[in-house]
């Protein structure tokens, strides 16, 4: 009889390999299957074995039918065959992720599971935008909301506690921007409060787009952005040009005489 494997959900972070953590590049090489979504890079899933076996279980960008019950029997089926399993995915496993509905179905199946934490979009995203989320001077406290409950399900969020949380941000975003905007303001956020959307966040083709909450969504349309996108509203966003500033400062005076120590220790040994 087959010894039953293991599933290890993965948090991939947000997209860079350089971002991920060491046991989830350490997992990545050892599994013998790699069940991955669509937020997941090539040069992430590269890290894998040459033998493994990859799986794409992603939802196609714009259709909203859910795979879950396939990605299940999938993890359970391979797991029974014996094998490691890795369910890697975008971000953290825990956040939107749906993390928690796997390990549920893994336990009732009697599969051994383990659970790595990844680098969320939610910090991450607005930190390549040079965003701080806190700061002391503009905001003590962060909400993260899914944007796809500001239609539909919009019953679960209280938008008057939202509306007076210094940071905001919303994940999967960019179709309901206007619908979030609109519900902020009308719960007595100020129409004129700054609000950023980042497409891709360490991605190719990223880019951000600022406004306030009175015409982010017509920037947003300008700008054409796609998901997945991550939505900041708060006054932290007015900070971001200085923040620039300061980490183009830094680089310049500090990463590049780096180089330099490096280059000239280079022609030191070859002297």
């Amino acid at each position: 009889m087959t010894q039953v494997g293991k599933v290890y959900l993965v948090g991939a972070g947000p997209g860079d390999p350089d971002l991920m953590t060491v046991k989830a590049a350490r997992l990545l090489r050892r599994g013998d299957v790699i069940v991955y979504d669509r937020l997941v890079q090539e040069k992430v899933l590269a890290l894998a074995k040459a033998s493994s076996e990859k799986i794409f279980m992603g939802k196609v960008l714009g259709c909203h039918c859910s795979r879950q019950d396939e990605i299940h029997q999938l993890l359970v089926a391979k797991a029974r065959e014996g094998k490691t399993v890795i369910r890697l995915k975008g971000g953290d496993p825990f956040l939107f992720g749906r993390g928690g509905e796997e390990i549920e179905y893994l336990a009732e199946h009697g599969i051994p599971f383990e659970v790595v934490p990844g680098v969320s979009s939610c910090l991450s995203a607005p930190l390549s935008a040079n965003i701080a989320v806190t700061h002391r001077e503009a905001s003590s406290a962060v909400a993260i909301v899914t944007g796809h409950n500001a239609i539909g399900n919009h019953e679960r969020l209280d938008w008057q506690a939202l509306s007076r949380i210094d940071t905001v941000v919303f994940l999967m975003g960019v179709h309901n921007v206007d619908t979030i905007a609109q519900k902020l303001i009308a719960a007595g956020r100020s129409a004129d409060t700054p609000a950023a959307m980042i497409q891709t966040a360490f991605w190719d083709g990223s880019q951000v787009v600022s406004g306030t909450l009175q015409n982010i969504a017509a920037e947003v349309r300008r700008a054409a952005v796609e998901p997945p996108a991550t939505l900041v509203v708060g006054e932290v966003v007015r900070l971001r040009d200085k923040l620039k500033r300061l980490m183009a400062s830094n680089y310049v005076k500090f990463e590049n005489k780096d180089s330099e120590n490096q280059n000239q220790e280079k022609e030191e040994v070859q002297v």
